[in-house]
């Protein structure tokens, strides 16, 4: 992956939701100038989310998601819902296209009401306009186009850039914590769990954001650090894999700052407090307790896995409890958190900050705690109040 690609999670989310037939797929790709998605006269074409990213000017980075029709009540029809609605948890702005010739239904009506549970900013797109005399009052969220005729896809693209979109904008991911022409350490393992002939997203993006500072970035295996730090005795800050925090930790002077790749997601992500205040459950943690364990994204599993393998090892060990582990990956976070004592989340580099808060807020209601992987190996060896004292928001 290029350093100059924009990552889906960074990129504005863009869903296309409605009922069967009401023109979807064919209006992302007259939206698009592209044949993004398959189009046919036949009832329920599009069956799982399908996305693209793309340039969508004058928003730029976008990520748009062409969703299945809501309205089909078989069991399989059911499960294509639940995919469109887990696509919500992720949407920045959303759109429900609605057939112009037939008006909004009760199931448009539901899908809006989540819209505005979820504080999404939405537009109502009544498609095939071509079919009726549009109406001279519309409110401030609705427009009226045809796909078929290309009518006002350039009013409803105007619409869309209107919402101005701007997340994670006040909050950095490393470039407010170092200074220009400053080096700073990343320590990254190439292990059996490391992609081949690149780096993982986490590492790329910090990497990036300390040459963007102008920071001079030094980057080394952890069996390197002793080393570098004999060129480099003073690096402004030391930045770690969490799989080697324990080690980096045991051979880095006391004076120099350090953290870890996952908590700077935690808080370029906006959960950093809240998963620091919610680790320190874990000394709570009884035998027989239920633990979720995380992944934001999907991928082959190792024999020595952070997920599944290492962090279960580390927390009966720290614990001395006979502890139950389940495992998520992807989208599939269960929505019902009942049966956990606490959940353990990656770094979720891959989730765009919706997805991440709308995790954590969903665990927020059921009284779960929950933390992170670079958080958790912190706290149970002993350093998290090191790996956090760079952050002054926490002070």
């Amino acid at each position: 992956m290029s350093l100059n690609t924009t990552p889906s999670s960074e990129r504005i989310q863009i869903g296309f939701f409605g009922k069967t037939n009401t023109g979807k797929s064919s209006l992302i790709n007259a939206i698009t100038n592209q044949n993004i998605s398959i189009v046919s006269n036949i009832s329920g074409t599009t069956t799982d989310p399908v996305t693209k990213a793309m340039e969508l000017l004058p928003l730029g980075p976008v990520l748009i998601t062409d969703t299945a029709g809501y309205n089909d009540n078989s069991e399989l029809g059911k499960l294509r819902l639940d995919k469109t609605l887990r696509v919500l948890n992720k949407t920045d702005i959303a759109l429900l296209i609605a057939d112009a010739s037939v008006g909004l239904t009760d199931e448009d009506k539901q899908i809006i009401k989540i819209f505005q549970d979820k504080k999404i900013k939405y537009i109502i797109v009544y498609n095939k306009c071509d079919l009726i005399q549009i109406p001279l009052n519309q409110s401030e969220n609705e427009i009226y186009v045809s796909a078929l005729k290309n009518i006002n896809i350039s009013g409803l693209k105007e619409k869309i850039a209107s919402f101005n979109v701007n997340f994670n904008k006040t909050r950095m991911l490393v470039s407010d914590l170092i200074k220009e022409n400053y080096p700073v350490i990343l320590v990254t393992p190439i292990d059996s769990a490391a992609p081949k002939g690149r780096l993982i997203l986490p590492q790329q993006q910090v990497l990036r954001g300390i040459l963007d500072k102008g920071g001079i970035g030094i980057v080394v295996k952890e069996t390197q650090l002793e080393q570098s730090l004999k060129y480099c005795p003073s690096p402004q800050l030391v930045i770690t894999d969490s799989q080697v925090f324990k080690y980096v930790n045991s051979i880095l002077p006391r004076d120099i700052p350090l953290t870890s790749f996952s908590i700077l997601f935690a808080r370029y992500r906006g959960i950093l407090n809240i998963a620091v205040k919610s680790v320190k459950k874990i000394k709570s943690l009884k035998d027989n307790d239920t633990i979720l364990i995380s992944e934001g994204c999907t991928h082959h599993k190792q024999c020595d896995d952070i997920g599944s393998v290492k962090l279960p090892f580390w927390l009966k060990s720290y614990t001395q409890k006979n502890l139950n582990f389940e495992f998520s990956s992807g989208t599939q976070f269960p929505d019902n958190l009942n049966k956990y004592s606490m959940i353990i989340h990656c770094g979720g580099c891959m989730l765009n900050e919706n997805e991440v808060l709308n995790r954590f807020q969903n665990a927020e209601k059921y009284n779960v705690p929950i933390s992170n992987y670079g958080i958790t190996i912190a706290y149970i060896n002993g350093i998290l109040e090191r790996s956090i004292e760079i952050f002054p928001e926490l002070k």
